[in-house]
Order: structure tokens, then C-alpha cells, then sequence
């Protein structure tokens, strides 16, 4: 199987057995989504959740949010991981929305790099879930899932991830593949202990068959 048929047969099978396919994080605009994505680095996005309708109340949008003290946004976000940095990027992204884009989430990539607190991943999931453009943020999943089912070969980083996954998908499946990637490392090919025995793309997965080559069942 080349590397493009690898790709085919994989969105093929995501297109069947997970047709809708989006962002477990909840909110009501681009900032909110721009809050709740910062907040969700190395935290879930279950405690996300819990920690947003509050602090979307109080602060629901980029002028309200500027306009708070760190302390504020501290005792709103103490329990998610990294509050005092996080609370950090937010005031200041908050302030730099408000001061310099009219309150307004920018939707190109270097506007959304210049923000405190969001680096390339973050930028990439604003581009893709809030404007549905064409971009792919990779973390921890889409990195392992990625490289498990063949769709990358020795990637060395996040960066390395992405441009190959963006050569080889087609651009109108994007924004549905990266969360295709990440719900499947999330439920079903976890980091410690991937459930290959219900995993419907294992017959797909070049790590999976590789392991039975290697240890075949008598």
C-alpha cells in the first residue's frame, strides 16, 4: 500500500464510521473558542468546560476581559492546569484584541501568532474550527495517532506532522480529519493503552499490523 492509498483508505473508513466530527469544547463566539482552546493546553477539555461558563459570564467578551485584573481571571481559571500562565495569555491576549483588533479574533495565521498565549497549534485550530479553513493543528494525538496508522514516518515534530498530513489530505477534509485524529486518540488509540481490539481502522493500522507480524496468534 503506498502512502496515498494509506491516506485514501483511512479518511474513507473516518467518513464512515464518524461522519460529524467536531471540538468538545464549548463556547459562543470566536473568543470564546480562542479562551477555551488556551485554557484546554494540557488540560481537558472536560475541566475546560466546567471552568468556561462562569468565566464567560463575567467576561464574555475581548474588551470585557481586558478590562479585569489577573487576580479576576485567576480565581475563575485556579483549578486548570498552568492557571498563572494561562491567566497570563489571557489578559494579555484579551488587551491586544481589544486595543489593536477592534475586540474582533483575527482569521490569518500571523495576526493570531502576534497574540500572547497562542502559538502555532492554537492558531491552527482557531483557522480551522471558528473560520473553517484549511488548517491542521496537531497535539498529542494527532502527533501518535498520526504516526501509528502509518500517515507519518519518523516525524520529529508537531511542525514535520502537519506539513505532511497537509501535502497528502485533501484540503476540504482538513478541518473534519483534525478531529477525526484527535477523537480517536482520545477514546480509542490512547497513548499507554490503545484499544486495538475495537478499533475499526486496525485492519489500516500500519503499527497494529506490524505488532501481529511480530506476534502472530496461533
Amino acid at each position: 500500500m503506498t502512502r496515498q492509498q494509506r491516506y485514501d483508505a483511512i479518511v474513507a473508513r473516518f467518513k464512515e464510521i464518524l461522519p460529524v466530527a467536531e471540538t468538545e469544547l464549548r463556547f459562543a463566539s470566536p473568543f470564546q473558542c480562542l479562551v477555551a482552546v488556551i485554557l484546554s493546553a494540557q488540560c481537558t477539555d472536560k475541566r475546560v468546560n466546567m471552568i468556561t461558563p462562569p468565566l464567560f459570564e463575567a467576561y464574555p467578551t475581548a474588551e470585557a476581559m481586558a478590562q479585569a485584573e489577573p487576580e479576576e481571571i485567576y480565581e475563575y481559571i485556579k483549578s486548570c492546569s498552568y492557571p498563572n500562565n494561562k491567566t497570563r495569555s489571557l489578559v494579555g491576549m484579551s488587551r491586544k484584541l481589544a486595543g489593536e483588533f477592534g475586540g474582533e479574533v483575527p482569521s490569518d495565521m500571523d495576526s493570531l501568532l502576534s497574540l500572547p498565549g497562542v502559538g502555532r497549534k492554537t492558531a491552527n485550530v482557531i483557522l480551522s474550527v471558528v473560520f473553517g479553513q484549511s488548517a491542521m493543528a496537531v497535539d498529542t494525538h494527532v502527533f501518535r495517532v498520526s504516526e501509528r496508522l502509518g500517515l507519518t514516518t519518523g516525524s520529529k515534530s508537531p511542525l514535520e506532522t502537519e506539513r505532511t498530513l497537509m501535502k497528502h489530505l485533501p484540503h476540504d477534509v482538513v478541518p473534519l480529519a483534525h478531529h477525526w485524529l484527535i477523537l480517536h486518540g482520545r477514546y480509542v488509540c490512547k497513548a499507554r493503552t490503545p484499544q486495538c481490539h475495537v478499533c475499526e481502522l486496525s485492519d489500516l493500522c500500519r503499527k497494529h499490523m506490524s505488532d501481529i507480524k511480530k506476534n502472530p496468534v496461533e
